[in-house]
């Protein structure tokens, strides 16, 4: 489906006095199952070593814990979750949802397996939290000590599971027999038709649509009866599952569910050439940024970056974009200020530097996010400053 070349890990970010030190770099490539319609990443990093001390903290997004907010408000409208309830947050990271349910006096637990992110949400929201990975295994624990789930679900969580069978499988004994779930995970066909191609990195195992999730849940027990489509990380999928037993009206299959199957099918989703068409439109996408970036130079013109987030360290390392096109990035999040991006070695600071730079175009990195950081960067305006957005399409701001 396309080949990234080699990259680093996407959130292992280099200490400013650890500049010498080499960094591993693996294979970017994906591939896609003929039967099941799963594209993948070949596994060659250990998800211990990726997510066992992570520097992605959910908190720092404002629109992210907002949305976080809404959905929680929206769950229990619909499911009538109250104080006899058990929700369970897989991949709970700083608590940035689940401090919500507990605001509204519903018993919650957070499942997590980078101890860092863990102790901020114990720490600082009171959210108890197992520092665990998630699979067969941790669903009997949980199931063992009484903690099954009436809520089982988690955020941008699916793709980053290695072994997905398991996972799922685990989801199945964990939930209550009257339990739902629901996952959000970014859509594979708005990745291709958005050409987001710098979500891909080592921490997303697999690139999810709704016909391939549809099998695996099946494969488990497990029916997917609701879907919803998302504007959230260039557009993502919420799903509802639930036991196949259960029948319960709350759960009856809804027509969202057969019109997401025949859109995925529409766009195509069911040919191979589809995601063979994919790695062109990508090699376009690079060569239009790399010339931006040019000429933006070759005229006398700064250019920063905005936002350290894994996606952006997929596309300065696949367009091989250093500090010699981009000056430094900023990002709010201090876990990580004071290092390098991983491969390129572009430096990260505090967004204030970019007020002391004055530079004249500030590149949106996490380009999901571009109305949130142009708001929050308007004085870059004030002395003639721009933002620039990469994907799907170069666009300059303002």
């Amino acid at each position: 489906m396309c080949d990234l070349g080699m990259s680093p890990l996407a959130n292992s970010y280099v200490k400013f006095e650890s500049s010498q030190v080499a960094e591993k770099t693996y294979p970017l490539t994906v591939w896609v199952c003929d039967k099941c319609l799963l594209a993948q990443l070949e596994s060659f990093e250990s998800a211990d070593a990726i997510f066992s001390d992570y520097l992605y903290f959910s908190s720092f997004s404002t629109s992210w814990v907002e949305h976080a907010r809404r959905y929680c408000e929206m769950m229990i409208r619909r499911f009538g979750f109250d104080s006899s309830s058990k929700i369970l947050e897989i991949a709970s990271n700083d608590g940035y949802l689940l401090q919500h349910f507990k605001a509204m006096g519903i018993p919650v637990l957070g499942i997590e397996p980078a101890a860092n992110v863990a102790k901020v949400a114990w720490e600082e929201k009171g959210i108890p939290s197992l520092v665990k990975f998630f699979g067969v295994q941790t669903a009997q624990a949980l199931v063992a000590t009484s903690q099954s789930a009436d809520l089982l679900m988690g955020n941008n969580v699916l793709a980053h599971v290695p072994d997905i069978n398991d996972f799922v499988g685990g989801l199945r004994i964990a939930l209550k027999s009257a339990g739902v779930i629901t996952f959000e995970f970014p859509h594979l066909q708005r990745l291709i038709a958005g050409i987001q191609f710098d979500t891909i990195y080592h921490e997303h195992f697999s690139y999810l649509s709704f016909l391939a999730v549809e099998k695996v849940f099946a494969r488990h027990g497990l029916t997917l009866f609701d879907v919803e489509e998302l504007p959230t990380h260039g557009g993502s999928l919420r799903i509802f599952a639930r036991h196949d037993a259960n029948l319960g009206p709350a759960f009856a299959v809804t027509g969202r569910v057969a019109a997401m199957r025949e859109q995925e099918t529409g766009f195509g989703l069911t040919s191979m050439k589809t995601y063979t068409a994919f790695g062109d439109h990508v090699m376009d996408t690079k060569r239009r940024l790399l010339k931006f970036l040019i000429d933006a130079k070759a005229a006398g013109k700064s250019v920063v970056g905005y936002g350290a987030a894994a996606k952006g360290v997929t596309l300065v390392n696949y367009c091989g974009v250093s500090d010699d096109l981009l000056d430094y990035v900023v990002d709010k999040s201090p876990h990580k200020q004071n290092h390098y991006m991983p491969g390129v070695r572009i430096p990260i600071y505090a967004p204030e530097k970019i007020f002391e730079t004055m530079p004249d175009y500030v590149l949106i990195l996490p380009w999901n996010l571009q109305n949130e950081i142009m708001a929050e960067m308007a004085g870059v305006r004030e002395w003639g400053g721009r933002f620039v957005v990469p994907i799907p399409e170069l666009l300059v701001f303002d």
